[in-house]
């Protein structure tokens, strides 16, 4: 077993002897009862206060076990749900307790980060919204599995919860932000009165997180996932393609991006009106982070918090910047 510490100061739960004793023999459980066995050394190349990933070889290819933190336990119910509605969008699910938050799963091929290949989300974009428009049907049960419930109209009490938990973020922004808070209801309603349904919302879309095998995008990493409105999905994808393209945020060349990604939505309004709702639900967006980096902060040993107040504060202040 290979163990790695990331967080200095503090030992995290998936550091553990036993708790890694326990996930083995889970997974191994696991594929005995699929007639398979490890063949060679478990390996632990993820480890962060928010999860750990673990590597089992075997004789079929490796296979990966995830488990994460409490506060987003609830990955593997999302998991189990989207595996249901759209299986070929997601590596094969072996196994998963919910209750738990553990997961294990085929191989998913090669990242996408990897290939070095922008073009390719131009295929990605419309595949990610086919899977949101397909998994709306099951937004309840997402819910009820324990999905955060982003949807806009509770989005200015989770904003005004969200101010009174800050740690880090300067006083004169947070009164700022606070007499802006009927403006998270405008921007909701905005998005609502579009009339495209509120669904699974990945909150995290990038190339580190799309996988290509047997000519197959699957997507992995759901635990920021929550239920929203679906074009929040925006707010990290564009920028994070941004980032990786030399061009700033909001670039034209960005443009035809947010089109691939928009054209299965046309079957609930004219493009023109979906790409006059981007605006909105970019604000929102980085709400929707700063709500995720805030489960993450507060389920984090205490060595790693101020990293994560601190990226709650900057989406807070991007808000602040734009409302």
């Amino acid at each position: 077993m290979t163990i790695r510490t990331d967080v200095d100061g503090d030992t995290l739960l998936w550091e553990q002897a036993d708790w890694l004793d326990q996930a083995v023999a889970w997974v191994e459980s696991r594929l005995e009862r699929l007639g398979l066995f490890t063949t060679g050394q478990v390996q632990q190349p993820h480890v962060r206060p928010w999860s750990t990933v673990l590597r089992f070889p075997t004789a079929d290819g490796d296979v990966w076990f995830k488990a994460c933190m409490p506060a987003l336990a609830h990955e593997a119910a999302v998991v189990e749900l989207l595996s249901r509605v759209r299986p070929d969008c997601l590596p094969d699910l072996l196994a998963a307790e919910a209750r738990r938050g553990w997961i294990l799963q085929a191989d998913a091929g090669t990242q996408l980060r990897d290939l070095a290949d922008p073009e390719r989300w131009l295929e990605i974009l419309p595949r990610y919204a086919q899977l949101q428009i397909d998994a709306a049907e099951v937004a309840p049960e997402l819910l009820g599995a324990g999905a955060p419930d982003r949807r806009v109209a509770d989005l200015p009490a989770a904003f005004e919860d969200l101010l009174g938990r800050q740690r880090g973020l300067e006083r004169g922004v947070v009164r700022q932000l606070r007499e802006r808070t009927s403006r998270i209801g405008e921007l909701g309603r905005e998005l609502a009165a579009r009339g495209v349904p509120e669904t699974v919302q990945h909150d995290d879309l990038h190339s580190a997180n799309v996988f290509v095998r047997d000519g197959r995008y699957l997507f992995l990493d759901w635990g920021d996932a929550c239920v929203s409105h679906p074009f929040l999905t925006l707010h990290v994808t564009l920028r994070v393609l941004a980032y990786e393209l030399g061009l700033p945020a909001g670039a034209p060349e960005l443009d035809r991006f947010r089109d691939a990604y928009l054209e299965p939505w046309s079957a609930f309004r004219p493009a023109a009106e979906l790409v006059a709702a981007l605006p909105a639900a970019d604000l929102l967006g980085a709400l929707g982070r700063a709500l995720n980096w805030q489960l993450v902060a507060e389920g984090a040993p205490p060595a790693a918090r101020a990293e994560y107040d601190e990226a709650v504060a900057d989406r807070l202040r991007l808000l602040a910047e734009r409302l």
